[in-house]
């Protein structure tokens, strides 16, 4: 068993027995890595799943290596003593002789590349939104207000910069046209990504399942395919649906149970998306003569609307896993069964 501590300028490893003692202790540069380990036996090399461990992964899983990826958090308690780079490498490898311990699949460049595309949309629909308050400032504190909504504040703006008389004196003129220019060119980058991720969803198989799902658009299906692959490391959909964060956190002792709100562990970005996507079924799901719409009425008469809402996102998560892992089609007949 070998654990590597990643690092941009440096990589710490540490390599255990079959006792579990520790053998070597290595540190070296990043690009020295593979040349390492294609001097060993194949064994099992653990890391935590920070970036570039699925490149450096993908890479030593050639050699015929095992990699074991991990969250980080999982490997924290195994940390002794004084934090440092040699021990944290030591944790890891410890960590990685458990058998109870879950790892990450490691992705392909594929799904990297649509995490990546994911990445920089979610970047560029926050710098609009940063954006679009600075503006609402701005006019503000010159006595225009306009009303709650992207969509109305861009045809006020644009009304106002149409009418030369009613736009602010001086220096604002100007910087409320620049503004206006930028966030044409940001609307125009975020439709181009859109468009991009509704064509991988057409050509992608899994992903083309995954829209059957009411509420799982374009976006909600390439992100899901990108973060979980095939879902072959979840062994139930419940799986699923804790590893977004979707279900209460528990915090029980002395054998009473308690539930608190949902956890919101692992990926937010995934767990957003498909809040949002509940929102938008509910409504038409609920009216449904299905199993599934009597579940949501049954929820509806004795819950609050966001807790539906998550609930029903929770479902959403393990139609997924059930798709992707069944290689089926979205039956809303059969979707309270799962």
């Amino acid at each position: 068993m070998i654990g590597i501590d990643l690092g941009k300028n440096s990589c710490s490893l540490a390599g255990l027995d079959e006792r579990g003692s520790v053998v070597l202790r290595r540190r070296m540069q990043p690009g020295t890595v593979v040349g390492f380990a294609s001097k060993l036996a194949p064994c099992t090399i653990a890391m935590e799943a920070c970036c570039g461990a699925h490149h450096l992964g993908r890479l030593l899983a050639a050699q015929g290596h095992t990699i074991k990826p991990m969250a980080p958090e999982y490997v924290r308690p195994y940390v002794k003593a004084q934090k440092n780079d040699d021990r944290d490498a030591e944790a890891i490898a410890e960590a990685a002789t458990r058998p109870t311990m879950r790892s990450v699949e490691l992705k392909s460049q594929d799904q990297l590349d649509i995490q990546s595309l994911h990445r920089v949309r979610s970047r560029l629909v926050g710098a609009r939104t940063t954006l679009i308050n600075q503006l609402r400032a701005l006019l503000l504190e010159r006595g225009a207000t306009f009303p709650q909504g992207r969509r109305k504040f861009e045809i006020g703006l644009d009304a106002m910069l149409a009418d030369a008389e009613g736009l602010p004196q001086g220096r604002i003129r100007q910087l409320l046209f620049d503004m206006r220019d930028e966030w044409s060119a940001l609307d125009g980058r975020i439709d181009a990504l859109d468009q991009e991720f509704s064509a991988l969803a057409r050509t992608d198989e899994a992903a083309r399942r995954l829209t059957s799902i009411p509420g799982v658009g374009a976006l909600n299906a390439t992100a899901l395919v990108a973060a979980v692959g095939r879902a072959e490391s979840f062994s139930h959909a419940r799986d699923l649906g804790a590893f977004l964060g979707l279900v209460p956190r528990q915090h029980t002792t002395g054998g009473k149970p308690r539930l608190l709100g949902i956890s919101k562990r692992g990926n937010a970005y995934l767990r957003t998306l498909l809040i949002h996507g509940a929102r938008a079924a509910l409504p038409s799901l609920a009216k449904s003569e299905t199993p599934l719409g009597a579940w949501l009425r049954g929820l509806l008469a004795r819950c609050r609307r966001n807790t539906v809402v998550v609930a029903l996102a929770n479902k959403l998560a393990r139609i997924a896993w059930a798709l992707l892992r069944r290689e089926g089609t979205f039956l809303i007949g059969q979707a309270a069964k799962v």
